[in-house]
């Protein structure tokens, strides 16, 4: 493997991702389900220490990473991986874990992640993941989202005042920022606002460079923090 790997961020070839989890098995299993769809693994770590090595060496598109490694990890590796020492086009980490409610994980999304996946995904679903979040989506299943929120970013009764940097959203942005934290895909917010999904996808841009917000997770983690959203609100926000 050579150690001169370049990032492309084009979409254009297979995408390219390092493994991190400190069991073996695991990692065989997610490099032959990966290597079967034709997705390229370039690189595999067995510790949160050796996955921010490895990642740099070879410029990855994803990392899979698991939360919960010996010494540095997957938490920590994130943020190192994904902090201001990253290389301009850092790569997207997925983050692995046992548990769908584990602390971890909204902290590993605060810090840039964008998504998460349980261990017993399906092949199919592993590959797609991988695929969806290379090519700039997040992996947030509303309802697991949700409970990520509610359990852990605002504490019950808390009265949450909207941070100011959301004054500098129109009224449209803030539609569909709102729309997009309940988990609705491009796809479905145009239908939702009666838009082409190019401009939904100018919209998510200019919501994310105006909130200085690295990908659509953030965003998610941003409208239910600021208060957009409160935790237990479930309703489907109407078009307007």
């Amino acid at each position: 493997m050579s150690t001169e790997a370049q990032h492309t961020d084009d979409g254009i070839g297979p995408p390219r991702v390092v493994i991190a989890d400190d069991q073996a098995l695991v990692r065989t299993g997610f490099r032959m389900i990966l290597a079967a769809d034709g997705i390229d693994v370039v690189g595999e770590a067995t510790d949160g220490e050796e996955a921010v090595a490895v990642a740099r060496r070879t410029l990855p598109d994803v990392v899979l990473m698991d939360i919960r490694m010996p010494g540095t990890d997957g938490l920590e590796a994130t943020r190192r991986i994904l902090g201001p020492d990253s290389p301009s086009t850092p790569p997207r980490v997925i983050i692995l874990t046992t548990y769908d409610l584990d602390q971890y994980v909204y902290g590993a999304l605060a810090v840039g992640a964008s998504g998460f996946l349980l261990k017993d995904v399906t092949p199919e679903h592993l590959s797609a993941a991988v695929r969806l979040v290379r090519s700039g989506d997040a992996l947030l299943a509303p309802s697991i989202t949700r409970r990520l929120v509610e359990r852990f970013a605002m504490p019950t009764g808390r009265t949450t005042t909207m941070h100011r940097d959301l004054s500098t959203l129109t009224r449209r942005e803030l539609e569909v920022l709102e729309s997009l934290a309940r988990g609705l895909s491009n796809a479905e917010l145009a239908a939702r606002f009666h838009l082409s999904e190019a401009t939904v996808k100018t919209h998510v841009t200019h919501i994310l460079a105006k909130l200085q917000l690295r990908d659509r997770a953030q965003a998610v983690i941003a409208a239910y923090e600021t208060g957009l959203i409160t935790p237990g609100s479930l309703e489907t926000p109407s078009a307007g």
